[in-house]
């Protein structure tokens, strides 16, 4: 294990907030999954640079370490350059990638549709181990210290109804909890616990030492995005229309926000006082954070499916509309927009002032400070 990832492993995991400008490790940041970058971010955007890949770009970019990894529906995993965009390495699956890859350490771990984790050296894309679950994996890797602290323990979910545990080091199985359907999205990690929802309609609280169950919460509605953490909170939404604020501790729903007939598929972000998540009733909804009373919404003119990240007071997301918007997260005003032409599913990924997202033409962009 190299410095960096003693590092890692010995952060406290509940002073994460928004992450460090100079890098965007994983889907949504952090183990908490808050979706807020830190450092600044122009209110006006230009194009820097664009990598075109074999075919849809679903997963979201990731960027540590001077590079981007992301993975294509042309079953490729890609590492390029931040500064130009040139490709570094790129990697062969078995399978299409729609999954998010996640830089811990020196390690860049992602899912494939073929079932298979698969862990990469970062600087060099050799791979280093291979796990095997029974169906697809969707959903990206989280992270956290095992109990020794001698190891990390990554986390992730498979269409085989588990969720996995698995040495950093050696790629072998710590534990699996069973759940009753799909675990679709990225688990969040919090305290000693991880935190997920699934197809089966339950939002699990799972101790990390053990892999048992500590607390349940059955919506009776699918959940197919990733939860924000903060403090006993998680946010989230899902099929059932509405999107939740539940006390992780007690299993107890806070508060319910329900407007439209539309599901809930992207994944919040969480500030001090909101919380802002995509619906597919292509708007953007900017929730107070306390009790879950609207404080505005953008309306788009396609899904929001994308997760949107907050960075420096305002708003990145894209829509199946085929922009990608920045939004003024006071009010929700439209500051920026940019249009690709195609469905943006992809959720942006932030870092030193660029925003990093793919879409369905095969083409991860880079945007960055417009100069004037």
């Amino acid at each position: 294990m190299n410095r960096r990832q003693l590092l890692l492993t010995a952060l406290p995991l509940s002073s994460v907030s928004a992450t460090p400008a100079t890098e965007w490790p994983l889907f949504r940041g952090g183990p908490r999954q808050l979706g807020v970058a830190g450092g600044k971010l122009a209110s006006r955007l230009k194009l820097r640079w664009k990598f075109k890949a074999g075919g849809p770009v679903v997963s979201s970019p990731v960027a540590a370490q001077g590079r981007v990894f992301f993975g294509s529906h042309d079953k490729h995993v890609y590492a390029v350059n931040l500064a130009n965009g040139r490709r570094v390495w790129s990697f062969k699956t078995s399978d299409e990638i729609e999954a998010s890859a996640a830089v811990i350490g020196d390690a860049v771990l992602i899912g494939a549709a073929d079932g298979t984790l698969y862990c990469f050296d970062a600087a060099t894309g050799r791979g280093r181990w291979k796990y095997k679950t029974d169906d697809k994996i969707l959903g990206a890797v989280n992270f956290a210290p095992a109990p020794n602290r001698k190891d990390t323990w990554v986390v992730v979910g498979s269409y085989d109804n588990l969720l996995h545990c698995v040495s950093l080091a050696t790629g072998k199985r710590q534990w699996a909890y069973e759940t009753g359907n799909y675990v679709n999205g990225t688990p969040t990690v919090a305290d000693g616990r991880v935190i997920f929802g699934g197809c089966d309609g339950i939002v699990y609280s799972v101790r990390l030492a053990d892999g048992k169950l500590a607390k349940s919460l059955n919506i009776e509605s699918y959940i197919a995005g990733s939860a924000a953490v903060e403090g006993a909170r998680a946010y989230l939404g899902h099929y059932g229309n509405e999107f939740i604020c539940a006390d992780v501790a007690t299993g107890k729903v806070i508060w319910t926000y329900r407007d439209k007939a539309y599901a809930f598929f992207a994944s919040p972000a969480v500030t001090r006082d909101r919380v802002v998540t995509g619906s597919r009733d292509k708007r953007v909804h900017c929730l107070r954070r306390a009790d879950g009373k609207p404080l505005w919404a953008f309306r788009t003119r396609g899904k929001v499916d994308s997760s949107p990240v907050v960075c420096d007071g305002k708003v990145v997301v894209g829509s199946e509309d085929g922009r990608v918007y920045l939004l003024r997260l006071s009010d929700g005003k439209e500051l920026w927009s940019y249009e690709i032409g195609q469905p943006i599913l992809s959720s942006p990924g932030l870092v030193a002032g660029q925003v990093l997202i793919g879409a369905d033409d095969g083409v991860v962009y880079c945007f960055g400070d417009h100069g004037g």
